[in-house]
């Protein structure tokens, strides 16, 4: 069969075409946690959303903070620990194929970029788009701004994704001389930061842990790339050793218990990672590590590999457009009189109601998928990028994208966006030719 032949199939059986197709030496548990990590991620970005009707006026609130008792759940949907140690676990197998293949940095990096920010490009322009025919319709602009912010949120991650990749031969060649050594160097330096940050009160520093906790957390990837985890008995010593870090920080230093940021919490877990997001890691990876030998026998199954690959296919899409999604739908039935939004969150009637309120938030995201799943990949680039480029672009990238998941497109002004901090994300993305395509 051939790939035009391929392409024209439905994509599930595309899916059962690409696992007849999958060599036996892949490792499949790598994609399996991808997949179920974005789908915990999606089902609970809908989960903690409460949106309602109080007093006539829209409010989009946050049951973590309305229901205290719900933040034990973001132990189990904050999943980006898993994000970063499958990284690191693809990110040292791709690195090293491409030393010993003799291709470049800039080659390999490249491609990183344009894979992970090609498929951002459509979703700013449409929140443009959204921001500006909002205005027009005579929506405020903090309305605008929460709106945007709530769905456009996730980007920070891919901020901060390619930050820790950009750096990968050197936290690689770290893993090579210095083995665990590397990780536990990452670690001290994160308990390092919090110190400042908790006893001193340093306002600035903490941000540093974006970079050393999530190294440290994509350095595990690398120790399970070489085999070092394979087993139960290697891998729980790590999940107890994060639960025991995890019983410090909650019940002694005081951090909080939620792994997410509560609106009117002045101390967030996530925003700058603390040490309770590192001791996070290390739970989710010892236990999930723990269960690789018989995952990767129902891997094995034709059917259930073919699911696995479908929902990799589309997972930045998945990942970029949930939000919009939900936020489409909410703004509809706002529109439409407020059917579904009257019960207060937290209610019996409100929790009967999630399930619905799911179902009609995925149907939207399918049909999201058929349009803009086309750009989840672009082609491979021809040549490396200039180092100008990388670091240019990159910088802007990061920075753009950092500005706009904090503060939403929406603004002030005729135009109702933050064309600034739009035009910075965008040009970084012509920078690296991460511009919308077809596979």
């Amino acid at each position: 069969m051939d790939a035009l032949e391929v392409k024209r199939q439905g994509a599930w059986k595309r899916a059962l075409h690409f696992a007849d197709e999958t060599p036996e030496s892949r490792n499949r548990y790598v994609d399996l946690l991808r997949a179920i990590s974005i789908l915990a991620v999606v089902f609970g970005h809908w989960l903690i959303a409460a949106a309602w009707i109080d007093g006539g006026r829209l409010r989009l609130d946050h049951i973590l903070a309305i229901k205290p008792w719900t933040q034990w759940l973001s132990w189990v949907f904050q999943v980006m620990p898993v994000f970063f140690m499958v990284g690191g676990y693809s990110n040292a197998a791709s690195w090293d194929a491409a030393t010993r293949s003799g291709k470049s940095y800039g080659w390999w990096i490249g491609a990183r970029m344009r894979r992970l920010f090609g498929p951002v490009v459509p979703l700013l322009i449409v929140w443009g788009l959204l921001g500006l025919a909002a205005r027009l319709a005579g929506l405020s602009p903090e309305v605008i701004r929460t709106a945007s912010q709530i769905s456009i949120v996730p980007l920070w991650f891919l901020a901060v994704y390619i930050l820790v990749a950009s750096i990968v031969p050197l936290t690689r060649a770290a893993w090579n001389r210095w083995g665990l050594g590397s990780f536990w160097a990452l670690a001290a330096a994160a308990v390092a930061v919090d110190v400042l940050r908790f006893r001193f009160g340093l306002s600035a520093i903490p941000w540093l842990n974006f970079l050393l906790i999530w190294s440290a957390v994509h350095q595990l990837g690398y120790l399970w790339r070489d085999g070092r985890v394979n087993s139960p008995s290697r891998a729980l010593p790590w999940a107890a050793g994060g639960a025991a870090l995890m019983a410090f920080v909650i019940l002694v230093a005081g951090y909080p218990r939620s792994m997410v940021g509560v609106p009117g919490e002045e101390v967030s877990n996530s925003l700058p990672p603390s040490l309770a997001m590192l001791a996070l890691g290390t739970i989710q990876a010892g236990l999930l590590l723990a269960l690789e030998r018989p995952a990767r026998r129902l891997l094995a199954g034709r059917r259930a590999w073919a699911a696995t690959l479908l929902v990799n296919g589309n997972i930045m899409t998945i990942y970029l457009w949930h939000s919009t999604a939900m936020i489409l739908i909410i703004g509809l039935a706002w529109v439409l009189g407020g059917p579904g939004l009257h019960p207060a969150p937290g209610d019996a009637i409100w929790w009967a109601g999630r399930p619905v309120w799911m179902a009609v938030y995925a149907s939207l995201l399918l049909l999201l998928l058929v349009f803009f799943g086309r750009f989840e990949r672009l082609p491979a680039p021809d040549a490396p990028l200039r180092l100008w480029r990388l670091i240019l672009g990159g910088a802007l990238l990061c920075g753009g994208l950092g500005r706009l998941a904090l503060i939403g497109i929406g603004g002030p002004g005729s135009f109702g966006v933050r064309s600034g901090a739009l035009f910075v994300t965008l040009a970084g993305a012509v920078i690296v030719g991460a511009l919308p395509g077809r596979e």
